[in-house]
């Protein structure tokens, strides 16, 4: 077993997760990656000298089999990022009920079990760094969103519980919370909004994704792997329990 710090990212194959699995990775921790996507997955963790696990985090089961994977693996797990999401746009008198179970069930039951199963270990340790992926959505609300945004406001709520249970035990919990990042989840919304406002995707970035932002432009993933590290520096210590935004000023209104 090493003695290297390791951090464990979900949705690691692309986006986000990657960027932040990505700079983990540059600042000298052990990375393992979880995905669905094996195949670009498995790319990843090999450039990155990381290990990935195919996992499906919609389910209990995937849950605690990703996790004794990791700690089979390398026996601890000192950072966790709660990255995995989907996203589905539609009205709620159109919004298929299974799409609902499914993205609570991976955006914020998922989150929820792999915190409880990591959890034992920080504590013995008395060091962790939980930060939940979370989205200017788990601060505010959109239409047509109503599970993305329900589940990201229960994450938002799950940080804070956990922020107060952990920081006697030397475990930091926080939310990253992003507006609208360049990632290929994103680009699938341009095409969903498109079609359920009937205007084209440029007019859907400008007048919907960039309407309340006062830096008129996309966020990179980069950006929020910074944010990644340095949550999980001494200079953070004392941050928990907080919804860091990276918002382009659209909470400021």
């Amino acid at each position: 077993m090493s003695n290297q710090q390791v951090a464990l990212v979900t949705g690691a194959a692309s986006g986000i997760g990657l960027a932040a699995a990505e700079a983990l990775a540059a600042s000298g921790r052990l990375v393992a990656l979880a995905d669905v996507n094996r195949e670009t997955g498995e790319a990843a963790a090999k450039r990155l000298g990381g290990f990935f696990i195919q996992a499906d985090l919609s389910t209990r089961a995937g849950c605690k089999a990703l996790a004794d994977s990791v700690l089979a693996k390398f026996g601890h797990c000192d950072i966790l990022v709660n990255n995995a999401g989907i996203q589905h746009v539609a009205p709620i008198e159109e919004f298929p009920e299974d799409k609902w179970d499914f993205i609570i069930s991976l955006m914020l039951t998922a989150p929820f079990l792999l915190t409880k199963y990591f959890w034992p270990g920080m504590k013995e340790r008395s060091w962790g760094r939980i930060i939940n992926i979370n989205s200017v959505h788990g601060l505010r609300a959109s239409e047509f969103k109503a599970a993305y945004v329900s589940a990201k406001h229960g994450l938002t709520g799950l940080t804070k519980t956990a922020a107060l249970e952990g920081g006697p035990q030397g475990i930091t919990v926080n939310s990253i919370c992003p507006a609208y990042v360049r990632t290929p989840l994103v680009d699938g919304q341009i095409d969903a909004q498109a079609k359920t406002h009937g205007i084209p995707r440029e007019e859907v970035i400008s007048n919907i994704m960039l309407k309340k932002a006062v830096v008129k432009r996309m966020i990179e993933p980069s950006e929020v792997g910074d944010l990644v590290i340095y949550l999980c520096s001494d200079s953070a210590v004392c941050i928990t329990g907080t919804m860091l935004t990276i918002d382009c000023g659209w909470t400021a209104n």
